[in-house]
């Protein structure tokens, strides 16, 4: 159980990283509405969190 809760942790912090190497504050502000919004159960926020994160993701397509 230790290793599987050291394991997703290293994958988190990699995630996050990752987007804000990449995307900047904005990824990581994304990233925490959907993280929130999901631990809340709230559709709201989790929404605004990934549509956030999609509108960075797709935007030099745009």
């Amino acid at each position: 159980m230790p290793a599987l809760a050291l394991l997703s942790a290293v994958f988190v912090v990699g995630v996050e990283q990752t987007l804000k190497w990449k995307y900047g504050v904005v990824g990581v502000a994304g990233l925490l509405l959907l993280t929130i919004g999901i631990k809340a159960k709230n559709p709201a926020v989790s929404s605004a969190g990934a549509v956030v994160l999609a509108l960075l993701v797709a935007g030099p397509a745009l």
